[in-house]
């Protein structure tokens, strides 16, 4: 199915892609580029993202082994495993070559007795994030533990910032203490194995140091978690419907479920095939919230339904059933932004690109 036969679709540049991942080359130097292609790639399309992005990276990160499966049938790249493994899924891990990340001692263990030869690993320190990770107070005697286990190899040592895109202060001080932390690895168990933590508001802020491999994220799709930096990226997505139906309706008309829009005058109102089935947040309903038909804004009007939503088109002329409608990029000088979808939809741009449906087809171009 190509652009012109669809109903709803998301097109996916590659040049952006690449220009996004050139960006982050600039800021780190030498240092290992891994990027992080998890949940669809933030719904762009993992497999897709990932070709377009092969020359450029050197690994890649997924959150579990069914993502980094159907990634090893695309490419070549060393993949590291970001979530924790399921004691079932360790076996397959070790067998596919993928590097797993933990976070105690056990999993260690039952990654070491599983393995014929050496598994490369990933140890995973918590220094504020809660969610996985050792302890840092605790860290270096689990590492030394782990790294003495006789089939473990450690790939690299690694840990996350939670408030990067929000409390700088806290940043730079867990930063140094992260620093401080991995000097002491390196001189009690000087082995070679690589460093990591900066994500993609890591990169962009706080990039001094590197150490060996930044992980980035959002900002490969071109979107800043930090709004200073929005200039230097392009968007990758650009999320499209169509125009399904055009009506006339009258003075006092009401608009999709809860009767919430009233139609105040007599309007043209176009509905379009899309919804929150395909991952249009219901929670733009009534909220300000636009969609772009030749190059003009149009006002969503109502609550946002399964397959559709409907639109004022009152002041565009010669507006007909199939004309484009962009949800999510832009259209002539005018641009609806996943930032701006997230702020009026009370979330996060992570959030808009990710939960983008599985029936909404990815067009790369």
């Amino acid at each position: 199915m190509t652009a012109a036969k669809s109903r709803c679709w998301a097109e996916i540049d590659r040049s952006a892609l690449r220009h996004n991942a050139a960006a982050v080359r600039e800021r780190i130097g030498s240092a290992e580029l891994l990027a992080v292609v998890k949940a669809n790639g933030y719904g762009h399309g993992m497999v897709g993202v990932a070709e377009a992005l092969a020359k450029d990276v050197q690994l890649f990160g997924v959150a579990n082994l069914e993502e980094a499966i159907t990634l090893r049938d695309s490419l070549a790249h060393p993949v590291i495993i970001l979530g924790p493994a399921l004691p079932d899924e360790r076996s397959a891990i070790v067998e596919g070559g993928f590097i797993p990340s933990i976070s105690t001692v056990e999993e260690g263990e039952d990654f070491n007795r599983r393995a014929a030869g050496a598994v490369a690993i990933n140890f995973k320190i918590d220094t504020g994030m809660g969610r996985m990770g050792v302890p840092e107070n605790e860290a270096l005697a689990v590492f030394k533990k782990v790294a003495a286990l006789s089939n473990i190899k450690v790939h690299s040592v690694s840990s996350h910032l939670p408030v990067a895109n929000e409390d700088a202060e806290y940043t730079r001080e867990e930063l140094l203490r992260f620093g401080k932390l991995i000097r002491r690895f390196r001189a009690e168990v000087p082995r070679n194995y690589k460093v990591h933590v900066l994500q993609s508001a890591g990169v962009l802020a706080f990039c001094d140091p590197v150490f060996d491999i930044v992980r980035a994220g959002l900002m490969l799709y071109g979107i800043s978690p930090l709004p200073e930096f929005q200039k230097i990226l392009k968007p990758v997505m650009s999320w499209k419907t169509r125009i399904g139906l055009i009506r006339d309706m009258p003075k006092g008309s009401s608009i999709s479920y809860g009767r919430t829009f009233i139609t105040p005058r007599p309007m043209r109102i176009a509905t379009l095939t899309a919804g929150y089935a395909d991952g249009y947040p219901r929670h733009l309903s009534n909220c300000d919230a636009a969609v772009l038909v030749r190059g003009r804004r149009c006002p969503l009007l109502g609550r946002v339904t399964m397959d559709l939503v409907m639109i004022d088109v009152s002041g565009i002329e010669a507006v007909e059933v199939g004309d484009e409608a962009i949800l999510m990029g832009r259209q002539g000088d005018q641009e609806v932004s996943a930032a701006e979808l997230a702020e009026r939809a009370g979330t996060i741009t992570w959030e808009i690109t990710t939960r983008v449906g599985s029936r909404v087809r990815r067009i790369y171009t």
